[in-house]
């Protein structure tokens, strides 16, 4: 079975045991490791992938062919993206962001869809230019004046004054204050040719096993987050691996639900058919 997920340390959290055989009945699995916005692209292409974290953002364009899992995900609170700038000294107004070129991690990218949804109330006129960037890079390049701002995700919370950078909106916030639900960030989708139950059960193990024996999956995560500390690791695992991570619920689809409708309603994403939503 062929698998594509992020190397950051929630997804190798969730699918350690599954990609190292733990899982009793659970099939071997070829991984490939990489970016959201790859992921994202190699969803919507169709190509040979059995199953795919992708943004929930990119979910529309790929429920042909995947059905989204109940589990294996990250929702979520306190987790959203956020937007930075380089000179704490300089507030941009927010009627000026028309002006000023902004690094984002992907067009697909669930942060990007919740900034667009927060300056369609938020900036007349529109925002400047748009970069995708990938997310590692972001912060240097806002550090280092190649872009005015900088739209962040993951352990970036924790490590952006380490690049002397300061924090303008925290998106997540926003998306909390607006519908008091959980941010919807990764999904995890599978083909819809395959046996769904069992894929989401084998994750589900996985991602119970890791809770079981969280020091058994410490070697394999930080390999994978190699430019990462041991401390920001963990902060990002107990950040984004949650109740959500091992069932969606109702209060998830929801989230998701709200997510996808407002996107729609602004023109941002196709509508989709709800019914597809649930397998």
């Amino acid at each position: 079975m062929k698998i594509a997920f992020s190397p950051c340390p929630n997804d190798t959290f969730v699918f350690h045991a599954w990609v190292h055989g733990l899982i009793p009945g659970a099939p071997g699995i070829d991984v490939k490791y990489a970016d959201i916005d790859i992921t994202n692209n190699l969803a919507a292409a169709s190509g040979d992938l059995d199953v795919v974290k992708i943004s929930y953002a990119a979910l529309p364009w790929v429920l042909s062919d995947y059905a989204l899992l109940p589990c294996g995900g990250a929702l979520g609170k306190g987790c959203g993206p956020l937007l930075l700038m380089r000179n704490p000294n300089k507030l941009y107004k927010l009627a000026g962001i028309h002006n000023c070129r902004v690094a984002v991690p992907s067009e697909r990218s669930t942060a990007y869809l919740l900034f667009r949804l927060w300056a369609a109330q938020n900036v007349p006129g529109g925002v400047g230019e748009i970069i995708v960037l990938p997310f590692h890079e972001i912060m240097p390049a806002v550090r280092d004046g190649l872009v005015d701002i900088g739209l962040v995700i993951h352990e970036a919370r924790f490590t952006y004054p380490s690049y002397g950078l300061a924090l303008m909106v925290d998106l997540g916030g926003w998306w909390e204050q607006e519908t008091n639900l959980p941010i919807p960030l990764g999904a995890i989708v599978a083909r819809r040719s395959l046996d769904l139950s069992a894929i989401a059960a084998w994750i589900r193990e996985s991602v119970r096993y890791a809770w079981a024996h969280p020091k058994e999956s410490k070697e394999y995560i930080l390999y994978h987050s190699r430019e990462l500390s041991e401390e920001v690791t963990q902060a990002h695992i107990k950040l984004y691996v949650n109740e959500f991570t091992e069932n969606i619920g109702e209060m998830g689809y929801k989230a998701v639900a709200t997510l996808l409708g407002k996107a729609a309603q602004e023109g941002l994403v196709p509508k989709i058919d709800w019914e597809a939503l649930k397998y």
